[in-house]
């Protein structure tokens, strides 16, 4: 794969297009869905709320993980995942941001 030269485009470019990789597959978005409706740290029932292979659980919450919005604590044998509230607030902020820019615009048409 090629490099994707984020180097050229800004902080706030980069940021809201790692934010955006959270929404961009429907597991990802559902295992979301079920840590803010658990309300608590879940360790270990994704397989059977979200039905995928634990495997593939694993790589999800890896990615999720690594754009900061879950965290997880060992317990045990096992890893407690749950929302990190301060990076989602950030994500929040950002998409705001950039999905209410049309808000800004004043009666500019266009085709």
């Amino acid at each position: 794969m090629g490099i994707t030269k984020s180097e050229i485009f800004t902080v706030q470019q980069n940021q809201l297009a790692q934010f955006a990789k959270a929404f961009s597959h429907p597991a990802r978005v559902a295992i979301l869905q079920y840590l803010f409706k658990t309300e608590s740290c879940v360790c270990g029932s994704l397989v059977d709320e979200i039905g995928l292979a634990q495997a593939t659980i694993s790589q999800h919450l890896k990615e999720l993980k690594n754009l900061g919005l879950i965290q997880g604590t060992v317990e045990g044998t096992s890893v407690c995942y749950c929302i990190n509230a301060e990076v989602w607030d950030e994500m929040k902020q950002v998409l705001s941001s950039f999905l209410n820019q049309d808000t800004d615009v004043t009666g500019a048409t266009c085709c």
